[in-house]
C-alpha cells in the first residue's frame, strides 16, 4: 500500500510539471477568469482508469527525468529536461485517452476526496 502511495505521491508531483506548462500556455486566455479549484466531480470508472494507467507511466517518468535533472549542468539544461518531461507526460496523458485538463481535475479531486483516491489505487493494482 506504502508503495501505491508513493507512486501516486511521484505521479501527482510530476503532474505539476504538467500543470505548470499548461498554466504557462493557458496563461493569457485565462488571465481575466479566476483559477477554479478542483470541484467535486463525478468521473467515470473509465476516466478513473484512464487515469490510473497513465499515473503509473508518469511516475516511470518522472523518475528518469528527476535523475537528469539533478545532473544538469545549468539552468538552461535544467529547462529543457523539464521541458522533454513535460512533453512526454502530456504525451502519455493524451495516449490514456484523457485530456490534460481532465486528467489534473481527477489529480485534483483524489488530493482531496481519501475515498476517491483509494477507488483509483485499487484500479492501478489491478
Amino acid at each position: 500500500m506504502q508503495r501505491m502511495t508513493a507512486l501516486f505521491s511521484a505521479a501527482l508531483l510530476s503532474l505539476g510539471l504538467a500543470a505548470t506548462a499548461q498554466a504557462q500556455q493557458d496563461s493569457a486566455a485565462n488571465a481575466e477568469q479566476p483559477q477554479a479549484t478542483a470541484p467535486a466531480q463525478d468521473f467515470s470508472d473509465q476516466q478513473l482508469q484512464q487515469f490510473a494507467d497513465a499515473s503509473q507511466e508518469i511516475a516511470v517518468i518522472s523518475q528518469e527525468y528527476t535523475q537528469q535533472l539533478q545532473s544538469a549542468e545549468d539552468e538552461q539544461a535544467q529547462q529543457d529536461v523539464r521541458q522533454e518531461a513535460n512533453d512526454k507526460m502530456v504525451e502519455v496523458v493524451e495516449d490514456s485517452g484523457l485530456d490534460v485538463d481532465t486528467f489534473n481535475a481527477i489529480g485534483q479531486a483524489i488530493q482531496q476526496d481519501p475515498e476517491l483516491m483509494q477507488r483509483v489505487q485499487e484500479m492501478a493494482q489491478s
